[in-house]
């Protein structure tokens, strides 16, 4: 089958190519940056041409599933990347590859060129456009602009890296402006959360088990906000030379005076890239949201980005779910409902069942609020921010499967990559959202990398 061959040889080096490139478009392409290599492209091809001779019909599932779940898979670590790899992988390896009319990208640029010989596909090759548009990734022309920032940051980061603390003429001196910052912040960061008196206020309860998530959450905040306090006092000490100034001390100077979140703080903090300047007014609208919750019960709304342990919420509203309904809280899984911007302002109490929540952003896609579903992205809008959000807890068997609802990941961080954490959950990825979809489908989305993040990076 010469021709088939070359056709699907074709689509597979196409495919090598595809996903090698999508790199550079950093969590957008893939949330691991993965090493594929030309081995993984041999042994696809040699498993091609072992096929088509041994078989009579092309085995297109086995072709599939071998590159995509052995080669190229084998090295993807990540299901929300191995999800997108086979919707890729899908485009390549189908019949309709077969078919002169078939195209690789919505533009018709990119297909299987007929059959030929090698120097007719060299000059097909040597035809493409050099610079290559996002939409044959299946990216939406953001990513470009995605792209850029990204180097663009790499490269200021490196360059402010290269500043020297000295100054001249009449400029401040390091110490004077690190001095400066410090009190700044100091005077902004409140006293620690009074633990004892919300234990007293929101006692363990059976049925309640937010006053759990509350009093934890109060905890982590107090250890960080600890450390926030200490440290600042003894840079202010070390400047006016009353106590050492330690490898530690000096990187957190350097940090702050770079406007970056100091590595100490970053250790026991929730996930973020803000700047220092807007990681401080995050971290204080985050205890204002817990500051009152505590003085005036629990909100209507949870704003779920002010958290510092998110699954703790989640977990905590399905348990009470569980709880007052008596079942196993393992067989619980959520259903998500977007309301209507008219709806959300409406809302005055907590949900009688599940909770509402808000604070979510929709990156690679629009929100429609008048079909309440998915559509393409506005050109140069890369964020979006979502409407108030309904979760709702059902028993797993009450759940029908819906093709017409996108399966969203939400991230707390735009870098989307995370590590399991000691407690099994993941140090960025939170859940997934259905959301519904009417334009396109799925496999749509996942190609543009469409995910929520509950926190932006500036």
């Amino acid at each position: 089958k010469p021709a088939e061959f070359k056709k699907l040889a074709f689509g597979i080096c196409f495919f090598h190519a595809l996903v090698r490139e999508r790199c550079r478009f950093g969590p957008l392409g893939w949330n691991i940056k993965y090493t594929f290599s030309n081995p993984d492209l041999r042994i696809s091809l040699d498993q091609l041409m072992l096929f088509l001779t041994e078989y009579k019909e092309i085995p297109f599932k086995m072709l599939a599933y071998l590159a995509g779940e052995c080669n190229y898979g084998g090295r993807v670590t990540d299901d929300k990347d191995r999800r997108c790899l086979l919707d890729i992988l899908s485009d390549f390896y189908t019949p309709e590859i077969l078919n002169p009319d078939y195209k690789f990208s919505p533009s018709g640029k990119y297909f299987a060129p007929k059959e030929g010989k090698k120097k007719d596909y060299m000059e097909y090759i040597k035809s493409l456009p050099f610079n290559e548009e996002p939409e044959i990734f299946g990216l939406h022309e953001n990513a470009d602009i995605t792209s850029a920032i990204q180097s663009t940051n790499t490269l200021l980061g490196t360059a402010l890296a290269l500043q020297p603390r000295t100054t001249t003429g009449e400029g401040k001196s390091w110490a004077e402006t690190l001095m400066e910052l410090a009190a700044d912040i100091e005077n902004k960061i409140p006293p620690l959360f009074d633990i004892e008196r919300a234990n007293v206020m929101y006692p363990v309860r059976f049925e309640e088990s937010m006053n759990s998530v509350l009093v934890q959450e109060l905890g982590r905040f107090n250890k960080l906000l600890a450390v926030v306090k200490k440290s600042l006092a003894d840079v202010k000490l070390a400047i006016k030379g009353l106590v050492v100034m330690s490898k530690d001390l000096e990187d957190l100077g350097t940090s702050m005076t770079n406007m970056l979140v100091p590595q100490m703080w970053a250790d026991v903090a929730y996930p973020s890239l803000k700047p220092l300047g807007s990681w401080v007014s995050d971290l204080l609208a985050r205890i204002q949201f817990l500051q009152d919750w505590m003085d005036n019960g629990k909100p209507a709304i949870f704003w779920i980005s002010g958290f510092y342990f998110i699954p703790g919420f989640l977990t905590g509203t399905r348990q009470n779910f569980a709880r007052k309904y008596t079942i196993p809280i393992d067989l619980i899984k959520y259903t998500y409902r977007v309301l209507t911007p008219e709806e959300g302002a409406k809302i005055t109490t907590p949900a009688e069942d599940g909770a509402y929540i808000q604070g979510l952003f929709l990156e690679g896609a629009n929100w429609n609020t008048e079909t309440g579903s998915l559509v393409e992205s506005n050109p140069k809008e890369l964020f979006v921010s979502m409407p108030v959000f309904q979760l709702i807890p059902k028993q797993d068997k009450d759940i029908v499967p819906d093709a017409t609802l996108y399966k969203c990941p939400v991230y707390k961080t735009s870098v989307r990559f995370g590590m399991l954490s000691t407690t099994g959950h993941s140090t960025n990825f939170v859940m997934f959202c259905d959301l519904p979809m009417k334009e396109h489908t799925s496999k749509h989305y996942v190609k543009r990398g469409v995910a929520m993040l509950c926190a932006l990076d500036t």
